[in-house]
């Protein structure tokens, strides 16, 4: 079984055949078990992110959606055999499948692995192929979808230029110029975006062209925002005027908006944010739910419990928090 949420939702068998997986709320309800990453997904979570104002008999439709999936998913299964897939836990509902079955978690994976490690810069592309439009892209009119959405492809953003660093770094990239000028083109507020680019235009021999995409990317910071370009792309302006650029194999900090912080360094600046409060509350929830998932997949139970003892505001545990996130903690 495979699932596929980097575009429109669709799940295949084994055999390569599709799934019928039903209407646009049967899909709606498997994508949101895909966005728990395993995590339970209470029935009430789901009604309320179905409906915006949910019918008198919502917890009965969502009921007859998920055994349409189940039996779409898995057709052969007897009739008493428990659910392998979809399974029932507590007040609520699970996705059971290996992580790398779905596209959208074998793609976070790929990415995390890609920080830690350039050697992986292969896979990494490989899981960048994969998307074939937004997110959850037939989930019109969600918000939690539109908030997926959001965040992930942020990092289909930060995959993109950290494939391009590990290859430029790794005496690679000359062939990415005409990728990297259409990312600029698409994203042009991204700074290391622009000096992707110009290192790929140097890699390439056309080290003009490449002057000349920092002074564009000068002009339009200086113009639009009034802001000076930061000092990675002045000391990289530099390094192609005296001809100083790191050689090939060299490898350079990576000061990415996508920078891996570590599970602890994510605490703490959500602890920051959520004495902001507001939407940084909000994010900052999120970032701590992360940072305990992340150091979970390590494996180390002794790192998740400081990650989750690290965040005190107001306090470790919080009735007031988001309930499908605060089960998840306790959960962890």
């Amino acid at each position: 079984m495979r699932i596929d949420v980097l575009g429109a939702v669709r799940a295949f068998r084994d055999d390569g055949s599709p799934v019928d997986l039903g209407g646009p709320r049967h899909r709606e309800v498997l994508a949101r078990l895909v966005a728990a990453e395993g995590q339970m997904v209470t029935t009430d979570t789901l009604v309320n992110d179905l409906w915006t104002d949910p019918p008198a008999r919502a917890i009965g439709a969502l009921r007859t959606f998920v055994a349409a999936l189940r039996r779409a998913l898995e057709p052969d299964r007897p009739p008493r055999d428990p659910p392998r897939v979809i399974v029932t836990e507590g007040p609520g509902y699970a996705l059971r499948l290996p992580r790398e079955d779905v596209d959208v978690h074998r793609f976070q994976d790929t990415l995390a692995r890609a920080r830690r490690n350039p050697d992986a810069a292969g896979d990494l592309g490989t899981v960048l192929a994969d998307w074939r439009g937004p997110a959850y892209a037939d989930v019109t009119g969600a918000p939690w979808a539109q908030r997926e959405r959001t965040r992930l492809e942020e990092l289909r953003l930060e995959g993109a230029e950290l494939r391009a660093r590990i290859l430029l770094d790794s005496g690679e990239g000359a062939d990415l110029v005409a990728e990297l000028g259409a990312h600029v083109a698409e994203h042009p507020w991204r700074e290391p975006a622009w000096g992707l680019l110009a290192r790929a235009l140097y890699r390439a021999g056309r080290r003009a062209d490449a002057l000349a995409t920092l002074r564009r990317a000068r002009t339009m910071l200086v113009d639009q925002l009034g802001l000076d370009p930061g000092a990675g792309l002045q000391r990289l302006e530099t390094d192609i005027l005296n001809g100083s650029v790191p050689p090939e194999g060299a490898r350079t900090a990576w000061t990415g908006p996508g920078v891996r912080l570590g599970p602890r360094t994510t605490v703490d600046l959500a602890r920051t944010l959520a004495l902001a409060g507001g939407d940084a509350l909000v994010h900052s929830r999120r970032d701590r739910l992360s940072a305990v998932q992340a150091a979970e997949r390590t494996g180390d139970p002794s790192l998740t419990a400081r990650i989750i003892g690290a965040y005190d505001v107001p306090a470790i545990w919080s009735r007031a928090d988001d309930p499908e996130q605060s089960r998840a903690v306790v959960a962890a």
